[in-house]
């Protein structure tokens, strides 16, 4: 199966959702980070700096759980937005 490729707005969001993470990680170690969401450090950094702009759910809950950042929050910055899904729909 052929990926299409990503379109801009996919790729900006992915970079937003990194700038979350890495703003989430501030001063902690990301191979500490990275071992406790159960991905490599190269995983961890690829998304913070927004060359993977698409990583799989699992990826990012398990990112969320290991940052203390609930799913909601992430999310809402992948849309660019604050308001949470129960609200926007």
């Amino acid at each position: 199966m052929v990926r299409l490729p990503l379109t801009p707005e996919q790729i900006e969001a992915g970079r937003r959702l990194g700038a979350l993470l890495r703003r989430a990680r501030g001063d902690r170690d990301p191979a500490e980070v990275a071992r406790a969401a159960g991905v490599s450090p190269e995983t961890l950094r690829k998304i913070e700096t927004g060359r993977l702009p698409s990583p799989g759910f699992g990826t990012v809950v398990r990112l969320a759980e290991a940052l203390g950042v609930p799913v909601q929050d992430l999310a809402a910055e992948w849309r660019g937005s604050d308001v949470p899904m129960e609200a926007a729909g």
